[in-house]
């Protein structure tokens, strides 16, 4: 059923997407050694008293409520009962559990179809469910600017990009092309460069390259007709899927679609795409002044609350890790 398409104002209701579809394999062994059993990393508590999962909803919920922000699980996150708990907490209608995971693209556009058949005209901000962000609030305000940016030009796509604090070679790179003529430090995304050698980092960050936080913002139709653009027999997929929701073969028609389908990664099936297509929409906005850390390594979060400054915001919650350690890195912290 559609819903309100505006807020006062007459401004076009703003969304969310938290992706929590994947597994986290490359901690598997460190959650093992903390919890003394596995875990999906999106619903470990690595630091203070709430899971990633739950820090990024309560991240997203400063400026998306609750029932307009959407989750991406899978099937198999159930077996879980951490993970049950965490996501029974979420309002109704909001949870999306695909079959199986089949990588970002899928774990996007699954919810994107469902939030598309409530709130076609909504302006969709993506999160994924595994990042540390030491200044929330300044964090978000660079979304909400985004958010602002895509409602003034609906043909936008604003990407955040990091100004990166050191030599990391694991993360994705944008690399900004011109200014777009606003006041916010809107750049054309000219290339992305995923996990640089480390002699072509020094100069990525000369030219201003940016680490790709896969924070995102866009109307649902600028992404819709992106895809169809790209890749075709995946649009016509999800269209299918998007036809179905809310109806009784909607089941059917998603197990079968997940059935049929390759894996497909987001960024290389999709985004990476778009700045060599004419006229492209894809911006970034930089952010500044913001500790931001993609938690996919044991040795990234290990560096992150071994980091006083940051410890020090989190309550002091500074821990060593060692492949003994098998009590909770940091119960302390909010």
């Amino acid at each position: 059923m559609k819903q309100q398409q505006q807020q006062a104002g007459g401004r076009p209701v703003r969304c969310g997407i938290v992706l929590a579809g994947g597994h986290g394999r490359r901690l598997r062994s460190l959650i093992t050694r903390l919890r003394g059993e596995a875990l999906p990393k999106q619903y470990v508590n690595f630091i203070g008293k709430r899971s990633m999962l739950e820090h990024t909803f309560h991240r997203v919920q400063r400026l998306i409520p609750a029932e307009r922000v959407f989750t991406i699980a899978s099937r198999d996150h159930l077996d879980y009962p951490e993970a049950v708990r965490q996501l029974a907490n979420r309002p109704t209608g909001t949870v999306i559990v695909q079959p199986e995971n089949k990588e970002t693209a899928p774990g996007l556009f699954l919810p994107l179809m469902h939030l598309h058949a409530r709130y076609p005209d909504a302006v969709v901000a993506v999160f994924p469910s595994d990042h540390f962000i030491a200044e929330e609030g300044l964090f978000m305000g660079h979304v909400d600017l985004a958010c602002r940016v895509v409602e003034r030009d609906p043909s936008r796509v604003v990407i955040l990009g990091v100004e990166p604090d050191g030599m990391e070679t694991e993360y994705g790179y944008i690399v900004p092309g011109h200014d777009v003529g606003m006041p916010t430090g809107l750049r054309r995304v000219a290339r992305f460069v995923e996990k640089p050698a480390p002699e072509a980092i020094r100069d990525l960050v000369q030219r201003g390259g940016l680490w790709n936080t896969m924070v995102m913002v866009f109307r649902t139709t600028t992404l819709l007709t992106m895809a169809r653009r790209i890749a075709p027999a995946f649009f016509e997929m999800f269209q299918r899927i998007g036809a179905a929701v809310g109806t009784p073969r909607e089941l059917d028609v998603v197990e079968q679609a997940y059935a049929d389908m390759a894996p497909m990664n987001f960024s290389r099936g999709l985004l990476e795409a778009l700045p060599y297509q004419p006229r492209s929409p894809l911006t970034v906005l930089p952010v500044r002044g913001v500790f931001w850390s993609d938690w996919g390594s044991e040795e990234r979060i290990a560096n992150v609350l071994r980091h006083t400054g940051y410890a020090e915001r989190l309550n002091r919650a500074v821990v060593s890790l060692s492949p003994t350690e098998t009590a909770p890195i940091c119960a302390g912290a909010a």
